[in-house]
């Protein structure tokens, strides 16, 4: 497939759909539940359906075919007290996932620049300055 032709196929295509998105999201996930300082927000979550869900948001955010019914990003986190390094923590784990899948460097920046502007939705809690 020649380039010109790539650059109309979406992000969620080029990245390899279903099956490619369902492989990150699975390394994503396993990414963050074994980081010490995210773990503690998954406590008591049906991670089956949070799996479910995020591929759907990815799918959706990426051009794919699959509708995101979820919460609002605002929302979902909402009773949780997220800092800006939880959320950067987390963006982290999902370019070194898409790193260790084969993905392009230009298309982890697509991925990054797409997800990024939800900062200001799901960080909700000042940080502890630190002394």
């Amino acid at each position: 497939m020649d380039r010109e032709r790539d650059d109309y196929m979406t992000l969620y295509n080029r990245l390899g759909g279903k099956p490619a998105i369902e492989a990150a999201v699975e390394q994503f996930y396993g990414r963050v539940l074994g980081d010490a300082m995210l773990a503690p927000f998954f406590a008591n979550v049906d991670i089956a359906r949070l799996k479910a869900h995020q591929f759907a948001f990815l799918s959706q955010a990426l051009g794919g075919p699959q509708q995101y019914s979820g919460a609002t990003m605002a929302r979902a986190p909402a009773r949780l007290s997220i800092e800006r390094r939880h959320f950067e923590a987390v963006a982290a784990h999902l370019v070194e996932t898409l790193r260790g899948l084969g993905v392009d460097e230009h298309s982890v920046q697509e991925v990054v620049a797409a997800v990024a502007p939800l900062a200001d939705e799901i960080v909700n809690t000042a940080g502890v300055a630190s002394a």
